[in-house]
């Protein structure tokens, strides 16, 4: 019975399929160099984080994608702006229970219990590391509960970054500055060469602290964006809401159940999401009612130090360019003064050639009576010379009116 049974693929479809791959590929499978299990598995291979706690630990996890989603609670577009394989600008985001922090060299997700740092031989990552401890080690002992632990990871990821920028410039500062002078005082290949790459510089540091100031500024001027950024307080707020009956009833507008009566899994289901719904819009109105300048003050603070890098480099940018615009006036005088001494030199030729005209005209092969006088030759030189001489006197003049020469 198996025998007499048709083929699942029919064989005219088999036939029409192999003399395709005979068309395109000889025979051999048209797609037969690519592994497409390597290419689904390459987004979700594990990656090496820092975790740091809020009693100071760290220890080193691998993670994919997928567990970094259970753990943080975030959506894949969320975990993209950390990718080092894609480019992305500054970014700081408020989730429900998490904050991705995406600046410079730094790369980490935050949550109201610890800190997954992107894991990279970057000596930023080691410094932030040992930042945190060390500052998370001495609010332990000295009992300090000034910031929640978000914001103390926060405040040294905005620390580090803007005395990253701020180094730079200062360095580039240093640099430039007498680079400019010697532009200014020789013009030379070597140096304008110099002043292009250090601009270019210039160009590439002032986007990337720009973008920096800009995230900062957005924030500042979002309360709501601040206000999903208190998760310790949200997460006290929502083990209080969940514990407490009152909330439900209050809140979630379903009955007490009775404990003799069954209780449906779909009803049950259904009123922990609307649950979990209220409870978040619950948690970031009342953070929104309150004050947020806890936060705000934090941001004001590194803002004023990344607009001050910005400022810099704004002076180092319009410093170029008086130096441009001298170097432009410079060459602009050594311009005039050719054409000035290139009118001088044509005046002059002009009154040379009246000589050679004059010798033209006596050169001639005629015999005239004035080639019997001797003295005629002196003469003729003399009042030709004068001639010139005030021809020459009378251009001058007319420069000089014109103010075409000084």
């Amino acid at each position: 019975m198996a025998g007499l049974r048709d083929p699942f693929i029919p064989p005219s479809y088999s036939v029409r399929s192999k003399s395709v791959n005979q068309l395109f590929g000889g025979g051999r499978p048209v797609l037969s160099g690519l592994d497409f299990s390597v290419v689904k598995k390459r987004g979700q291979g594990s990656r090496s984080w820092i975790r740091i706690d809020v009693d100071g630990q760290s220890e080193v996890l691998e993670l994919d994608k997928a567990s970094l989603m259970r753990r943080c609670n975030l959506p894949a577009r969320d975990l993209r702006l950390l990718d080092p394989l894609f480019v992305y600008p500054t970014t700081i985001l408020g989730r429900e229970k998490a904050i991705i922090v995406n600046l410079e060299q730094i790369r980490c997700i935050i949550t109201a219990d610890e800190v997954l740092l992107m894991n990279s031989l970057d000596s930023c990552v080691r410094q932030y590391e040992l930042e945190l401890l060390r500052r998370l080690d001495m609010n332990k002992n000295l009992s300090a509960d000034d910031l929640p632990f978000e914001f103390r990871a926060l405040e040294v990821a905005l620390e580090l970054a803007c005395a990253l920028l701020d180094a730079q410039v200062t360095e580039l500062e240093i640099e430039i500055y007498p680079v400019l002078d010697e532009l200014a005082s020789s013009i030379s290949t070597l140096n304008l060469e110099r002043v292009r790459r250090m601009k270019s510089h210039i160009l590439a540091l002032t986007r990337r602290v720009q973008k920096v100031r800009d995230e900062i500024e957005h924030l500042m001027d979002d309360d709501g964006d601040m206000a999903e950024m208190y998760l310790t307080e949200k997460k006290e707020r929502n083990k209080a809401y969940a514990s407490s009956e009152l909330y439900i009833s209050n809140f979630a507008g379903f009955p007490r159940a009775s404990m003799s009566a069954p209780v449906s899994p779909l009803s049950h289901s259904g009123s922990g999401k609307i649950e979990k719904a209220l409870s978040s819009a619950m948690s970031r109105s009342r953070i929104d009612g309150e004050h947020v300048e806890e936060l705000e003050m934090l941001l004001e603070a590194y803002f004023v130090v990344i607009d001050g890098t910005l400022n810099k480099l704004l002076s180092l940018k319009e410093y170029i360019d008086d130096t441009e615009i001298f170097i432009n006036i410079k060459l602009d005088n050594i311009r005039n003064q050719l054409i000035q001494f290139e009118l001088l030199l044509t005046t002059g030729t002009f009154v040379v050639t009246i000589f050679a005209a004059v010798a033209g005209v006596f050169g001639m092969n005629i015999v005239i009576s004035l080639f019997h006088y001797a003295p005629a030759f002196v003469w003729v030189m003399i009042i030709t010379a004068i001639f010139g001489g005030l021809i020459f006197i009378s251009f001058l003049w007319y420069y000089k009116h014109k103010k075409l020469i000084p």
